[in-house]
């Protein structure tokens, strides 16, 4: 079983933990980077959408980025909701082995990253709408390589935790045996169940975490999730969806 979740778009360096290896698909990160290298700083804050302040920083970043030399292990380099809710500064070895060999971050710049890849910090969002020789976005260029990177067996259970941004690039390139079980994390609004994107996002972390501490090993497992007040609903589930509520008793 492994179970995919998406990057943050705020990152920092930190000192705690060393990576333990380099990402995958570096080569096609290097292609990527050089594009952006090849851009105009005001190219690039379009591209980037942001203020000029973010702007200078990022464009610093790619200049002096030396990807075989990572500023953070990826796991505590991203720095927002999910990864708070997680809260990977606190796993134990044995939580820490565990998401190593389950967990898979997705990135537009990386792919598909291993929690202690060593990464550069950058801002790059799949749906970003960077284009270069031979692809009109990042979901062509990455093309079926992130599903590929997954290394899933025949059959091995896929746990959907990430953002739709991110799930699209993977799971069209997946063979449709493939079992792929989503998680969706609702409250009931005006008579009906609702995804509200910050309280998804916290769910996101505490699955994971859950995960970790229970060290499971079968899909089932996932209904056992009861943090922050969510519980299975197996009749608003499927075999491929599984749907928690959050406050299921208002």
């Amino acid at each position: 079983m492994k179970f995919i979740l998406s990057p943050a778009k705020k990152m920092r360096a930190d000192d705690g933990t060393l990576p333990s290896a380099l990402p995958c698909l570096l080569p096609e990160t290097q292609k990527l980077l050089s594009l952006l290298q090849s851009m105009s700083p005001q190219q690039l804050q379009t591209l980037w959408r942001c203020n000029d302040s973010i702007a200078a920083l990022n464009l610093k970043r790619i200049h002096t980025m030396d990807l075989y030399r990572p500023a953070a292990a990826a796991l505590y380099a991203y720095d927002g909701i999910q990864y708070t809710y997680m809260a990977p500064q606190v796993f134990t070895e044995q939580e820490l082995d565990y998401v190593q060999e389950h967990l898979r971050i997705l990135s537009a710049f990386y792919g598909v990253l291993h929690p202690l890849d060593g990464v550069a910090l950058y801002r790059l969002e799949m749906q970003t709408k960077l284009a270069g020789e031979g692809f009109s976005n990042l979901y062509a260029f990455w093309g079926d390589h992130l599903a590929k990177a997954l290394g899933l067996a025949p059959n091995e259970p896929l746990i959907d935790l990430a953002s739709a941004e991110y799930s699209k690039a993977v799971l069209p390139h997946l063979s449709s045996q493939q079992p792929v079980i989503r998680c969706r994390f609702c409250q009931w609004s005006q008579g009906k169940l609702v995804e509200k994107g910050v309280y998804a996002k916290m769910a996101r972390g505490e699955m994971i975490r859950f995960l970790a501490e229970t060290q499971a090993q079968s899909p089932l497992e996932l209904q056992h999730f009861n943090r922050q007040g969510y519980r299975f609903m197996p009749e608003y589930s499927t075999p491929n969806l599984y749907t928690f509520l959050q406050n299921s008793n208002q």
